[in-house]
């Protein structure tokens, strides 16, 4: 026990007590009224005038030492937009890694550059916007330092790659309607960069490169000043459609034709207004089919753009992925589309609140009756990096309402032992369900609540939990995959890295991974997940390679069936498995990933297998595939199901991309296909041109069902 302390301690004091800053740590922008053409050659006098910064540090593969290739950055603005001028110089720019050209790309294979942006200066909240050396583009919106990491995130702003002999070099505009910041004659942002260097696994920062810390940790970050008298510029923002299709389907032939849009006010230059009329979603890819071999509910993320914007300022989890606010159960009913007839949101940030309101109303169909989804959450930035917050949720009817009220509460610190991270919180809800017709019912056990710690460090982590949902939890507008529970969880995993190890960047040991459930009425033992890592590593390469042990109790109260009338009897069951994981780095022009399960099920055997591999032809052509198979031996029969999939991206340029993506599982028999064009004519406006296919593989190959749809979104600005 003393020597397994001395580990811990030295591993506490392994890095430096304070986070990594150099100077400069403030970048001043110059302000510059001449014409700047975006084409990435950085030749216009204000670029020459600029001060830029360069002092960039490893974060990979060896911390704290100076970047092996030079970085500048400098920035200009104007009383509309601002702009980032990117010097990536590569004394072998033939070995530029830049396999992707299409909007939203995966930035995690490509040299690139980020930029963290908090408008707000508050520690906790802003942009990161990615760009590569074919001039891809990527944005996020962060909230709690990367906490809330919202991908779906879509900004109006450009970018232009100029590639040379001498390396990249890259022009950013940004137009102030995009960043939401105070009315502060002068503007002081915090700000953070990134450079990767793929090949070399190197991974650069301006301020703040312990490991400790992502470029999202905006606390560690540095300062952009000199900015001044701008204003947010777009006060109203229209966004109308229309769409066009047609559906073929058992030899009939419907029409569809349909306008609608939104209108988007800024109330102020931090708060915004939306409405949205006859809400439509044709263009939004078909979800990935799963074959549930579980007893409890599957979850689906969210696709459609108009929730996925700002759904940060609603979101609030009870432990695990409990969701007091699921915008899926707005307009999908059993797998059905519900008609929206429209709404309103209202969110964004007043000095320290955060505030997010909406309430959309959809159309009845069949015997579901029209229904109100409403939901406001606030939350109150409290100390350096910490918050609380409220929320309150109902889906409204005529006859029936359902009420969800919530608090929660997250202590953070990046300041632990000088420069660890360290977060602590919690939450309460609870539902109010009636029918109003009958009369009044008790709503007892009807709460929920979790609290929880987190040590997400380098070199050591450690997360503990605990969580109930009691048996009568119902909130209609969530996600709850499993009720009338408590839980307590726990987990510990060390990442070390030794020097002497020239193949490994470092080792991952999991002693302990537990999540123990038992029935919150009986109290009884329901369920025991227990996992153990003797080896995982990750290489210097970038390579991925884990081997795990798990234990698995589960003890349902009654039969359920698994898959086609095979059921699974009710009663105590013990499994054991192994597992293996590993990926090769997503960098190379193939990569693969796999993972092989083998063990107990309980009343027979499972193995479980997971391919999936990408092809990367050119910056313009990507491919993968993936396969999952499941070999079940049960009393009742020997069977296997199978999943597959596969994509085909192609990338004429930044601004217009083709997919198409099919899928086919043993289960339902059917292969889906989804054929998209998405072109951007300007920034903020998309048309969309889908074919959806439906083939039934179960005698023979028919086709089901064929839609055709185009759709014109066009974004006019006042």
């Amino acid at each position: 026990m003393k020597q397994f302390l001395i580990f811990i301690l030295i591993l506490l004091i392994s890095n430096n007590l304070f986070g990594q800053h150099s100077k400069p740590d403030t970048l001043i922008a110059l302000f510059c009224n001449e014409p700047i053409k975006l084409d990435g050659k950085l030749d216009e006098p204000c670029w020459q005038k600029a001060v830029a910064i360069d002092n960039f540090t490893q974060r990979e593969q060896n911390e704290g030492e100076p970047a092996t290739e030079k970085t500048k950055i400098a920035v200009i603005y104007s009383t509309n937009p601002i702009y980032f001028g990117i010097w990536c110089f590569d004394s072998e720019p033939e070995k530029i890694s830049a396999q992707q050209m299409a909007r939203d790309f995966r930035w995690s294979s490509d040299d690139n550059i980020e930029i963290m942006i908090s408008t707000f200066n508050d520690n906790r909240n802003g942009y990161l916007f990615v760009t590569n050396p074919n001039g891809a583009m990527t944005d996020v919106w962060v909230g709690d330092e990367g906490k809330d990491f919202n991908k779906d995130w879509n900004g109006v702003w450009d970018v232009a790659v100029e590639r040379n002999e001498q390396g990249w070099f890259a022009e950013m505009v940004i137009p102030y309607s995009t960043l939401k910041f105070k009315k502060d004659s002068a503007q002081i942002w915090g700000i953070n960069f990134e450079r990767n260097i793929r090949r070399k696994k190197e991974q650069l920062m301006w301020q703040g490169w312990s490991r400790l810390y992502d470029v999202e940790k905006i606390s560690q970050g540095g300062k952009l000043a000199g900015i001044n008298n701008i204003k947010q510029g777009t006060k109203i923002e229209l966004k109308p459609y229309v769409l066009g299709g047609v559906e073929f389907s058992d030899g009939n032939v419907q029409s569809t034709r349909k306008i609608g849009g939104e209108v988007n006010f800024d109330i102020t230059p931090t708060l915004k207004l939306n409405f949205t009329v006859n809400t439509d979603f044709a263009q939004v890819e078909s979800d990935r089919k799963q074959i549930n071999l579980t007893r409890f509910s599957l979850y689906y993320p969210e696709k459609r753009q108009f929730f996925l914007e700002g759904k940060n300022y609603y979101d609030m989890n009870i432990g695990g992925r409990n969701k007091l606010f699921y915008s899926r159960r707005i307009g999908i009913e059993n797998g059905m589309e519900i008609p929206i007839l429209g709404g309103m949101r209202f969110f964004g940030k007043l000095n320290k609140t955060n505030i997010g309101i909406m309430s959309i109303q959809t159309s009845s169909k069949d015997s579901i009756p029209t229904t109100n989804y409403s939901v406001i959450k606030v939350k109150q930035d409290i100390f350096k990096q910490s918050s609380i917050g409220f929320i309150a949720t109902q889906k409204y009817s005529t006859h029936y309402y359902n009420r969800v009220f919530g608090t929660d509460f997250t202590y953070s610190t990046s300041e632990l032992f000088g420069n660890k991270n360290l977060i602590v919180g919690g939450a309460f809800a609870v539902s109010d369900t009636k029918v109003l017709s009958e009369a009044d019912k008790s709503n007892g056990d009807n709460l929920s609540y979790n609290m929880y710690l987190s040590y997400p460090n380098d070199v050591i982590e450690y997360d503990l939990g605990f969580t109930t949902v009691e048996k009568d939890f119902n909130p209609e507008m969530g996600f709850v995959r499993r009720k009338n529970y408590q839980m307590f969880s726990t987990e510990l995993q060390f990442n070390p890295r030794f020097d002497n190890l020239p193949f490994f960047r470092n080792l991952v040991f999991k002693p302990i991974d537990v999540n123990y459930y038992i029935n919150e009425e009986t109290k009884e033992t329901e369920s025991i997940f227990y996992e153990w890592r003797p080896l995982g590593f990750m290489t210097k390469s970038g390579d991925f390679f884990e081997f795990n042990v798990m234990h698995i109790f589960d003890k349902p109260t009654e039969d359920f069936e698994l898959i086609d009338s095979i059921y699974i009897p009710a009663g105590s069951y013990w499994d054991n498995r192994v597992e293996v994981q590993a990926s090769t780095f997503s960098g190379r022009k193939i990569s693969t990933e796999f993972a092989v399960s083998i063990g107990e099920f309980y009343t027979g055997r499972r193995q479980e297998y997971e391919f999936n591999t990408h092809f990367n032809f050119n910056k313009h052509l990507n491919i993968s595939l993936d396969w999952q198979r499941n070999n079940l031996q049960l009393p009742e029969k020997s069977f296997a199901t199978d999943e597959l999939g596969g994509r085909i991206d192609y990338a004429f340029n930044p601004k217009l991309q083709t997919s198409v993506f099919g899928q086919w599982n043993s289960e339902d028999k059917n292969v889906l296909l989804n054929y998209r064009i998405n072109w951007i004519p300007k920034i903020g406006s998309f048309f969309y041109f889908v074919i959806n296919q439906e083939i039934s593989t179960t005698d023979g190959i028919e086709l089901k069902r064929t839609t055709v749809i185009g759709k014109l979104i066009w974004r006019f600005a006042i």
